[in-house]
């Protein structure tokens, strides 16, 4: 059997646990309500099992400002289902269905979802508790009706910004780059505004897409939005965005009018509108066209990029120098090779893999892992978990960050009302203003800090995912599976005479050729 390091089975503690509640609040930024304000939810959910013999409050989960249509948005919802799924919550409380799903075929999905995981969540305002089998129906209900509120606002809204596209009063939300918005327009920010050009006069003398983004990047140019580096699509964008000719085209992409709401691009079903002469332009028109048609002739208009990819890409490592393997074909049969031996045999003495034997390998470790995971892989999931249960139950430390980081979210709220009503000057509002961002970013790298143990349930989560892809399979396998490696494999490292598969969740297998 194939050699591998597991964390040996730790037995539970005989300790009663309490139940492990958790709190979703969902608000507006914008909210003058103080009582359904994000920070006044954390103070009410923290208070409400102050002193409980049978629950105690895991964590709170909020999301700020955001549509509660679709689930995707919801940064903290998801960290809630992800939480749920990694065993740390029994039990949910939200204010009402509105709040915790806008879309009744995704809170029906999220309720049967945690239903399956043992998990109850109890609606406080509609008094519903999923416990209860006989609720759904009135989930059903109670969630179309929320879900026909969410619509009508949204159409209202949409219909509200054509109206002012149609009229020329739109304002845009959106600053391309090498622009800032002063007072509701678009002003040129002169240093990018030279980046902006000299990306259309290079790739009008010849240089290319690709070419451009290489010196962008050797150059150290800070990229667009704050990014790592310069990317493809990054050029591309700017290479065909008519505002740098000081127009602006509207409704390139529409919602649709089905929740959830998904972004379409306008291929003539909708109305655009040209706004123009709307800011101050970077480039000539003369020089944008130019550049279009220049990109009609490469073939390369709208973010179009070809590369050849497969499912061993960037996984096959080289044991003895560390480079990446390169796939190459030699008399009709392929194989594998470290791109330093490629080179020179001098720079690295490796040898080359067969496909077939690399394929042989895969085979034999999964045929192993089908025939012996129990043993295996189970004692070290249900290790996981104890060790999880151990160190969530009773854990107040993430949770005083969120309270934290509620009460500056809402002394930001309240500074931001009180400059707007007249009270607070400029200067003082932007003394209080950096204070308050300050603690914010203090109490925010606490919580990347203290969330570092999550490495741990992305462990478990991967852990659950090979566990599952194993468990699938009927017998052992004959064949090359390309979905199945594609899946569980991390990286393979070969060395002379042997392949390591790496694993997702990090473990760790060794085949001889």
């Amino acid at each position: 059997m194939a050699n591998v390091t597991y964390i040996a089975p730790i037995r539970a503690e005989s300790t009663i646990h309490k139940i492990r509640c958790a709190a979703y609040c969902r608000v507006s930024s914008s909210s003058e309500d103080q009582l359904h304000s994000y920070a006044a939810q954390v103070r009410f959910y923290s208070e409400k099992f102050n002193g409980s013999e049978t629950e105690e409050l895991v964590d709170i989960y909020a999301d700020e400002g955001i549509t509660g249509t679709s689930a995707e948005k919801r940064t903290e919802f998801q960290r809630l289902i992800r939480d749920c799924k990694r065993g740390k919550i029994d039990r949910i409380y939200a204010k009402s269905l509105s709040r915790f799903a806008r879309n009744t075929k995704d809170c029906l999905n999220t309720v049967r979802l945690l239903r399956e995981l043992g998990i109850s969540i109890y609606f406080e305002k509609e008094n519903i508790d999923t416990a209860k089998t006989s609720d759904e129906l009135m989930i059903t209900v109670m969630g179309s009706l929320a879900q026909e509120e969410s619509t009508s606002i949204s159409q209202n809204l949409r219909w509200s910004v054509r109206k002012r596209m149609e009229n020329g009063t739109y304002k845009t939300p959106s600053i391309p780059y090498g622009y800032i918005m002063k007072n509701g327009t678009l002003e040129i920010d002169p240093p990018k505004a030279e980046i902006v050009k000299m990306i259309f006069n290079n790739y009008l003398s010849g240089l290319g897409a690709q070419g451009i983004v290489n010196e962008l990047n050797k150059a150290k140019i800070p990229p667009i939005h704050g990014g790592s580096k310069w990317y493809l699509y990054n050029v591309q964008y700017i290479l065909t965005n008519e505002r740098y000719i000081g127009n602006m085209l509207l409704q390139k992409t529409y919602g649709t009018d089905t929740l959830p709401v998904k972004r379409i691009i306008n291929k003539g079903e909708r109305d655009k509108f040209l706004l123009t002469d709307s800011h101050e332009a970077i480039i000539s028109p003369e020089l944008f066209y130019k550049v279009q048609e220049l990109q009609k002739m490469n073939g390369k208009q709208y973010y179009k990029s070809k590369g050849e990819t497969n499912i061993y890409t960037s996984r096959i490592q080289c044991g003895k120098c560390g480079a990446a393997c390169k796939h190459k074909k030699n008399r009709d049969k392929y194989y594998w090779v470290c791109r330093e031996h490629d080179i020179s045999a001098e720079l690295c003495d490796s040898v080359v893999i067969p496909d077939d034997a690399l394929k042989s390998c895969f085979i034999r470790m999964c045929n192993k892992l089908i025939k012996h995971y129990r043993e295996i892989l189970l004692p070290l999931h249900r290790s996981l978990q104890e060790l999880n249960m151990r160190r969530f139950s009773g854990n107040t430390i993430l949770l005083e960050i969120h309270k934290n980081i509620a009460e500056i979210k809402e002394q930001r709220h309240v500074l931001s009302r009180l400059r707007k009503k007249g009270f607070m000057d400029e200067k003082k509002y932007n003394e209080k203003l950096t204070e308050l961002e300050s603690q914010l970013a203090r109490q925010e790298r606490e919580l990347k800090k203290t969330a570092k143990a999550d490495n741990e349930d992305d462990t478990l989560e991967q852990l659950d995912i090979l566990i599952d892809s194993i468990e699938k399979q009927n017998d052992i396998i004959t064949e090359f599976d390309e979905e199945l490696f594609d899946i569980i494999v991390e990286r393979i490292i070969f060395r002379d005479n042997s392949l390591e598969f790496i694993l997702i969740s990090g473990l760790s297998f060794k085949e001889n050729i």
